[in-house]
């Protein structure tokens, strides 16, 4: 197995994998700083190297972990190795077409993962092209296990929702976390049990929102008393439109992706 940089969700990926027990020996990185380089053979025992070459077209799945507008220019260089191979891509906004014109090969599939999958706990959405076999797919999925849970999508361009609500959607919990204990603070709380009181609340809350078979909306009815606390906070949320323009911010995040795609897309 092959990958094409090195950085954070290569390297829950490769963590992944070797916890499962593929062996060190049988994984590629082509990452082009030293230091990320070190770091990775030092971490896992894998080979990295500086560019690509003939080892990978020994690869049965390459995996792109490179940011979006370095792709084309990634892809340029590993393209003679890899014609016909089975890609997987992590790159936010990068659609199949233009992989698929720079890789020459039609078996593309694009993941959107977010960053929980750093410690096994994320969620992954996964389109395949329509050369992508069953055994292709089967594979993947065996790979993104390793970072937890993934879903199929039906149509490409469901990925750009899945990148603002799943994939930037780490950034909004810890940024309610940031509020929350900062109120806490305010209150007359330390920052630390402020932010353990946070913390635990989110991983509670979405623990029992797992275990329900309630929508989110009846779990929060439950315990938000008529002119009780949670009221009167839900109500202030309410009458500010704090549901709007958290609603707002997805769809920016979801411009943003259709954006990155044409911009750093195929000419």
């Amino acid at each position: 197995m092959a990958f094409i940089g090195g950085g954070n969700m290569a390297s829950a990926l490769i963590s992944g994998l070797t916890q499962q027990g593929l062996p060190s020996d049988l994984i590629d990185v082509v990452e082009p700083f030293a230091e990320a380089r070190d770091k990775l053979q030092a971490s896992f025992g894998i080979t990295a190297h500086p560019e690509a070459g003939a080892f990978l077209m020994d690869a049965a799945l390459v995996v792109w972990a490179v940011k979006p507008q370095a792709f084309k220019d990634a892809a340029k260089a590993v393209a003679p190795y890899v014609l016909g191979h089975l890609h997987l891509s992590v790159a936010a906004g990068i659609r199949s077409d233009s992989m698929a014109a720079w890789l020459g090969s039609e078996r593309i599939v694009r993941a959107m993962p977010n960053t929980p999958a750093l410690i096994g706990q994320g969620i992954t959405g996964l389109y395949a092209r329509a050369s992508v076999t069953a055994h292709d797919k089967a594979f993947v999925e065996q790979v993104i296990a390793t970072t937890g849970e993934s879903l199929w999508l039906d149509a490409e361009e469901q990925l750009d929702v899945v990148t603002a609500l799943s994939g930037s959607g780490p950034a909004y919990v810890f940024y309610f976390m940031e509020a929350m204990t900062m109120a806490g603070t305010e209150m007359g709380l330390s920052r630390e049990q402020a932010l353990q009181l946070a913390v635990a609340t989110f991983g509670g809350a979405s623990a029992l929102a797992k275990a329900s078979s309630e929508a989110p909306q009846v779990l929060r009815q439950r315990v938000t008393s008529k002119g009780g606390t949670t009221f009167a906070a839900i109500s202030s949320m309410e009458d500010n439109d704090v549901r709007a323009l958290f609603i707002d911010a997805m769809y920016a995040a979801r411009e943003r992706a259709k954006e990155l795609g044409d911009e750093f897309g195929a000419d």
